[in-house]
């Protein structure tokens, strides 16, 4: 069952989801909104988290700072290995740049611009 919550980071508070394991990830990956943000552990198994914008916030790139800490920590804290490391690369994009191809395993992906990747390093450990 995928998962959702609420996120009061942002007023008007803001809906995010995120897959368990990686048939949720699946799930997720192919019925993703043309207005979410997808975000993950670079390089290592995680969560897929997927932020959905309000009308509020115009576009993935002017997400506000409280907003990406609040991904970033749901993301972290649900990556076995990262949720244990410090310094941690999270990457987020539009899902409309995910890329699937039938060769991928479940819960895979890649990206058809590398260009619309964004990456936040958080040295922590919480």
């Amino acid at each position: 069952m995928v998962l959702f919550f609420t996120s009061t980071a942002h007023e008007p508070a803001v809906t995010i989801y995120m897959g368990r394991d990686k048939v949720e990830n699946e799930e997720l990956i192919k019925y993703a909104w043309p207005q979410d943000v997808w975000f993950h552990v670079d390089k290592l198994s995680s969560a897929h988290v997927y932020l959905r914008l309000p009308e509020s916030i115009p576009s993935w790139d002017a997400i506000p700072e409280a907003l990406l800490v609040d991904c970033a920590q749901l993301v972290k804290a649900n990556s076995i290995e990262g949720n244990k490391r410090n310094d941690i690369t999270i990457i987020y994009t539009p899902s409309n740049n995910l890329k699937k191809t039938g060769d991928m395993a479940v819960g895979q992906v890649s990206f058809h611009d590398d260009k619309r990747v964004c990456r936040l390093v958080f040295p922590w450990t919480e």
